[in-house]
């Protein structure tokens, strides 16, 4: 048993762990290649975050995927370059929008230089993943044109915040489904698409995808709060910081909307406040810690990664079958 990938992944076997540790480090090779440039300088910002490393997740998932058809077919990797550059590119938007410092234990590229650089250097890097994409047929193109609308659309509710009436906690749930659900999909898509997978398994792969994605970014919500050392390299209470409307939090509020608990309103009202104070900010780290809503949000983190595991059962039993399983496993484990 071999640990490979983010969340000290186990696979049992010894030809899977090769395919996925050669399919990863090309992968790799292939990040640095696609973020060269004629001009030094954007060598430096498009590598920023490829040096700073990441659990390159959705490869990983491309990999898997890509086991139940010809791991080895063309498309595979270079596919999965794709989705690892478009995830990179949206970092470097996110960092402006968000004003964020750091990324991955480093300076965020906005930061380092400035929100301009930041910004083109994303478009810099979505370029190049749509030169590699006119290498993968027009299908490819398509698929990852409708993720990437799903993407800047989930960006853009979460922006916008919800319609009047509608529920808080079912439009976080719909952002985060397109900002995140929608690459991890296509992730499971293209592995399988590019392998030469049966149809029917690569609907159920897209459907893997989309919900592991979703249980993915609930994990990082819980622990934000729950952690001590946030994986992401983002301090705890980082989210809190920036009163960005995290699931614990919108759970939080739907409480005391509906019951009015002193004690629950006190807590949103410290929210609403200004948190940059690092006694303030770790008080509401107490209080959200021992509040239910956290465990609500656990919960809810659980019941997606349960969804993606369910969603496997008509795929014929093997390693590669079991390891997108125990994925599911390690999202929940990262959150208690």
């Amino acid at each position: 048993m071999t640990v490979v990938g983010p969340f000290g992944l186990s696979v049992r076997d010894q030809a899977l762990e090769a395919d996925v540790q050669a399919g990863l480090a090309a992968v790799e090779a292939g990040l640095l290649d696609a973020t060269k440039s004629e001009v030094p300088f954007i060598t430096e910002a498009a590598q920023h975050l490829v040096h700073a490393g990441g659990k390159r997740f959705r490869p990983l998932i491309v990999m898997l995927a890509a086991q139940f058809g010809d791991p080895y077919a063309p498309g595979v990797v270079p596919s999965a370059v794709v989705v690892e550059l478009t995830h990179l590119a949206t970092l470097y938007h996110d960092d402006v929008m968000d004003e964020a410092d750091v990324r991955r234990g480093v300076d965020s590229a906005n930061a380092r230089w400035d929100n301009s650089v930041a910004v083109l250097t994303g478009d810099f890097l979505f370029a190049r993943a749509s030169h590699i994409l006119a290498d993968l047929g027009p299908e490819a193109v398509r698929i990852q044109a409708e993720a990437f609308e799903r993407l800047v659309t989930g960006q853009i509710l979460e922006t916008a915040g919800p319609q009047d009436g509608r529920d808080p906690v079912a439009h976080y749930l719909d952002v985060i489904a397109g900002k995140t659900g929608s690459l991890v999909a296509v992730s499971g898509r293209f592995g399988a698409m590019m392998s030469g997978a049966d149809e029917g398994v690569v609907d159920i792969l897209t459907q893997y995808g989309e919900r592991l994605g979703t249980a993915f970014q609930l994990a990082d919500d819980v622990l934000d709060i729950a952690s001590d050392s946030h994986e992401s390299g983002k301090t705890p209470g980082t989210d809190l910081r920036e009163g960005i409307p995290t699931l614990p939090v919108l759970h939080l509020r739907a409480l005391a909307a509906a019951h009015g608990k002193p004690d629950d309103l006190a807590l949103v009202e410290l929210l609403d406040g200004d948190l940059s104070d690092d006694a303030r900010c770790a008080e509401a780290l107490r209080l959200m810690r021992a509040h239910p809503a956290l465990e609500q949000a656990r919960r809810d983190t659980v019941r997606y990664a349960e969804e993606a595991r369910a969603s496997l059962a008509p795929l014929k039993k093997c390693y590669a079958k079991a390891a997108l399983e125990e994925l599911c496993g390690a999202v929940v484990h990262r959150v208690g």
